[in-house]
């Protein structure tokens, strides 16, 4: 079979021999450990079963002598320990020929992955927003990441006593080393900086080395936020006071503007993978990618529900020319900081072209964003073009009772169907779980349960 050529084979795929990297040993010269390379027998166990492709047999069984695993193969599997003869969750299966007739097996970090090398059961992935180990449990074979800021984690859990269970957990460490046990290899986990504007470099890259240390270097991933403005000097501002910022969010100096873009390379320099976070527009998206992220996002709860807030006063000054909507606009686009908190007095002309503007920006009168999901639908095809192939988006920040069902159909949108496994649908576990779930689940349910009851 060897002596046929590629271009004569016509064999239909559906019909190909079924080959596995056992197909290339020679049974006949006493089983597998003939052709493995010395030392590498019981890893290559763990691949032995994969598949190969007919034509790929062909062309690899003219030339390799021995089959092997890379070092880095060696230093994954022995870190996880997970089944012997198993390959772990979160990690893709390359091969690489060597010194001509070897041919060696590799993995490649991949959360597209589940164990053995298998695909998950849809490209589009699932993840969770929570530092709350009781509610990741149970969704922890669901997911390929979690995200978490100190938000998340301090606010939510830490010092919530409702989930913080008899104070268990005390301090942001203790809560990631048991997120870190529950969870399996197959799962990335997002961590955030404590702080961003932190000047010192040595204590970042020191942060960041203990979330490595914590998480390993297979799973961490730091979250870099978007800056703006703000920066050393002036963040005290948001933290003392009325915790108003005194300049627009699109006036400070560019070296500010650009420090989470530039943190984020510095850390990937590093060999960090990096969740660049704040993504809120989608004139955010391509020079975000500049920075080489992992991860980027496309935030939707927020800013959908103030686009529609802002259209529902231009649309009552409209009807009445009673200028105390401009007033109410004015109020609600200083408190989310559209405008400073010198602006307080701005005219309302200026508003309203403002707010006009906005809502042309965002489509919400067409079926481009009148779902909210004018960035996503924005952010897929800038990343289409992107020379960047490992990059994901994250979809999140969803609550109600459309943000995910409309995530769900946008992603079946003929457009979008080649960007499946590009997308990370990240929420609340709770919020997730709903959508299990419908109103018929209860009917049929009633009627299950009251027949199985009445059997004999």
């Amino acid at each position: 079979m060897n002596d046929v050529p590629d271009a004569k084979l016509k064999i239909k795929e559906e019909n190909e021999p079924k080959c596995t990297l056992k197909s290339l040993f020679d049974s006949t010269t006493g089983g597998v450990s003939t052709n493995v390379v010395k030392g590498d027998e019981e890893y290559v166990k763990c691949v032995i079963d994969q598949p190969l492709s007919f034509q790929n047999f062909i062309r690899i069984s003219e030339f390799v002598k021995y089959i092997g695993v890379t070092d880095n193969f060696k230093e994954i599997v022995e870190y996880f320990k997970g089944p012997q003869g198993h390959t772990p969750a979160g990690f893709r299966i390359n091969y690489i020929i060597v010194d001509r007739n070897v041919l060696k097996v590799d993995l490649v970090r991949d959360i597209s992955f589940d164990q053995d090398g298998i695909k998950h059961a849809t490209n589009t992935l699932f993840s969770a927003d929570s530092a709350n180990p009781y509610e990741i449990a149970p969704i922890k074979d669901m997911i390929a990441n979690l995200t978490c800021n100190p938000g998340i984690i301090y606010d939510l859990f830490i010092n919530n006593p409702n989930a913080n269970i008899n104070n268990r957990f005390k301090t942001r460490d203790e809560v990631m080393n048991e997120i870190g046990k529950i969870l399996g290899p197959g799962v990335d986990i997002s961590v955030e900086l404590n702080n961003p504007f932190n000047d010192k470099e040595e204590e970042i890259l020191e942060e960041a080395a203990k979330f490595k240390e914590m998480l390993s270097k297979y799973r961490v991933v730091i979250k870099v936020p978007h800056t703006g403005p703000v920066n050393s000097q002036n963040v005290n501002e948001l933290l003392t006071g009325d915790k108003k910022f005194k300049r627009r969010y699109n006036e400070g100096a560019t070296q500010d503007m650009l420090r989470g873009h530039n943190l984020a390379l510095m850390l990937h320099k590093h060999g960090y993978r990096i969740n660049f976070t704040l993504m809120f527009e989608p004139y955010q998206t391509s020079m975000a990618l500049q920075a080489k992220p992992y991860f980027i996002n496309s935030f939707i709860r927020h800013r959908s529900y103030q686009s529609y807030y802002i259209k529902s006063l231009l649309s009552a000054y409209e009807v009445c020319k009673d200028e105390i909507f401009l007033k109410q606009l004015r109020t609600f686009m200083v408190d989310k900081d559209y405008f400073s908190v010198n602006d307080s007095n701005i005219d309302l002309l200026k508003v309203k072209e403002k707010a006009e503007l906005i809502l042309e920006y965002r489509k919400i009168d067409t079926i481009e964003g009148m779902d909210g999901l004018d960035a996503v639908r924005h952010n897929l095809r800038v990343l289409r073009q992107s020379n960047l192939p490992d990059t994901r988006l994250i979809i999140c920040s969803m609550e109600g009772d459309r943000n995910y069902p409309d995530i769900d159909k946008m992603l079946t949108e003929p457009e979008f169907v080649d960007m499946a496994d590009k997308v990370v649908i990240t929420a609340e576990p709770a919020y997730l779980a709903q959508f299990t779930t419908c109103n018929n689940v209860i009917s049929y349910q009633r009627r299950f349960m009251n027949a199985a009851q009445g059997q004999k």
